[in-house]
């Protein structure tokens, strides 16, 4: 029996590995794109909501905890659609090839994964900025039935908007290029018009840990929440599994191997589509490794030229403009945080820009809902249907019929979630969650993609050294704030 099948999937077929397109000038734009819905996720989280309270009240030499962070997370990114480009299968189900069984892995990543992003907590933050653009105030404790309200209305347009179109997967995309090309636009413009040359010379050495006032290196500051540091590294870059994720929009794109896979229709607009719950392998002779090599430029671009670059001017940027505006050593964690920028910069008279701000707030913080909600609907419809025969074998089965029906259960949740804390601790503790999960997923995938994938398709020796690197730092992040927590 094939290793791959020993956990009781069907074993690869043999296929030919499709040629890579050769992109030119503007249609990188239309080759690239999972990277860019994982980075707007990414921008939403940690680089507008937890960044910004832990840099207000530590200091810009947090960012070390960034650049390490998104490196170690754009090798993780390359090594999961390594996986993806190889068999056509999202890196889930390659989890699911290994023992003990299908079934056992199909489970225990579901539920991770809706106990680490299936908390509607950006839906909750977007409120906050809803709240101060319709009211021009910081919502406060007891602005919070009406801040749950519009939680659970920007909730619902996510929804609405993942039944329409043809491939779910292209109209994230789009919606995506929307979303980092004029946040990233809008932020640097607003850096360049109020923040102060030292404070961007801060921002670069913060990237290093230095401190340019002292010269020296402040890597972790005395008396430290590690609960808020975790959730900074949880969500520098993306998280967990979030990251995953990443895989399954790669197939649903097409790369490598998943041109023979299918992927998810959106209900309303979409063709219904054969969605293969395994994939397939190919040899590797000369002209498919030659393939493989252009498949792996788009990759390079995908992850190297459009996350990691993102990730961090996503991060740095609002970085410097909150602490411009918000005195140092503030407790911004509030309903109203995604709002607090905003009026901070009103109240210096830039009226214009704190409407600027909070728009950028809201649109942000949704829109990483929307992605949040669908890469949670979608991970868990893969697990399902790659896991359930009987599910599959029904007569007339449609995997938009799984998808659907676990968003409706998603959508119960998150309406019963919201009521449960204040948005900002459900971020914490799903990033610092996504802490645990990057170990976890970061010693998975070494031993998938260095047992399972043939010889020639395997990582060197400085990328398995990379993915232990991650599994160490967030090894070492996670043992710090359970530290905290039991002292």
């Amino acid at each position: 029996m094939p290793i791959e099948a020993r956990s009781g999937l069907d074993p690869w077929a043999i296929k030919e590995l499709p040629a890579p397109p050769n992109p030119r000038g503007l249609q990188w734009l239309t080759v690239v794109g999972p990277g860019v819905i994982v980075l707007g996720a990414a921008i939403g989280s940690g680089e507008f909501l937890i960044g910004p309270a832990s840099f207000v009240r530590y200091g810009l030499t947090l960012l070390w905890i960034t650049s390490v962070a998104a490196l170690l997370q754009t090798l993780f990114n390359t090594e999961l659609m390594r996986y993806t480009i190889a068999t056509g299968e999202p890196a889930f189900t390659g989890f699911m090839r290994t023992k003990p069984s299908a079934k056992f892995w199909a489970w225990f990543y579901a539920i991770c994964y809706l106990l680490s992003v299936g908390w509607p907590a950006w839906a909750g933050a977007a409120a906050g900025a809803f709240f101060f653009l319709f009211t021009g105030t910081v919502a406060g404790p007891g602005d919070a039935n009406t801040v749950y309200l519009l939680g659970i209305a920007a909730f619902f347009v996510c929804v609405v908007i993942l039944l329409v179109g043809r491939r779910i997967e292209r109209t994230l995309e789009l919606l995506n290029w929307i979303l980092v090309g004029t946040i990233l636009t809008a932020m640097t413009v607003l850096a360049i018009l109020f923040v102060a040359p030292e404070t961007w010379l801060r921002g670069a050495a913060g990237f290093i840990g230095l401190d340019p006032a002292s010269g020296s290196f402040r890597f972790i500051p005395s008396g430290a929440d590690f609960f808020l540091l975790g959730a900074l590294a949880g969500f520098s870059g993306a998280g967990g599994l979030i990251n995953v994720t990443l895989s399954n929009w790669a197939r649903d794109k097409g790369y490598g191997m998943s041109a023979y896979s299918g992927y998810i229709p959106a209900a309303i607009g979409g063709e219904r589509r054969e969605l293969a719950h395994t994939g397939s392998t190919f040899a590797p002779n000369a002209e498919s490794m030659a393939r493989w090599n252009g498949w792996w430029r788009i990759v390079r671009a995908d992850q190297w030229g459009i996350f990691f670059v993102g990730a961090l001017l996503g991060m740095v940027l609002p970085a410097m403009l909150y602490v411009t505006f918000i005195p140092a050593g503030s407790e911004i964690r509030g309903f109203g945080i995604a709002a607090v920028l905003a009026n901070a910069i009103g109240r210096r008279g830039a009226a214009l820009a704190a409407i600027v701000v909070a728009v950028m707030g809201a649109w942000i913080l949704f829109k990483t809902q929307l992605d949040i909600l669908d890469g949670t609907v979608r991970a868990v419809t893969d697990l399902i249907w790659c896991g359930s025969d009987r599910l599959r074998a029904k007569k007339g089965m449609d995997v938009r019929t799984v998808y659907y029906t676990v968003l409706a259960v998603a959508v119960v949740w998150g309406v019963i979630a919201l009521r449960l804390a204040q948005p900002i601790f459900l971020l914490q503790l799903s990033a610092n969650f996504h802490g645990v999960m990057f170990v976890v997923c970061g010693l998975h995938l070494l031993y998938v993609n260095t047992r399972l994938l043939p010889p020639l398709l395997r990582p060197s020796l400085g990328r398995r050294l990379g993915l232990l690197a991650l599994v160490l730092f967030y090894g070492a992040v996670v043992t710090m704030w359970l530290r905290g927590l039991l002292t």
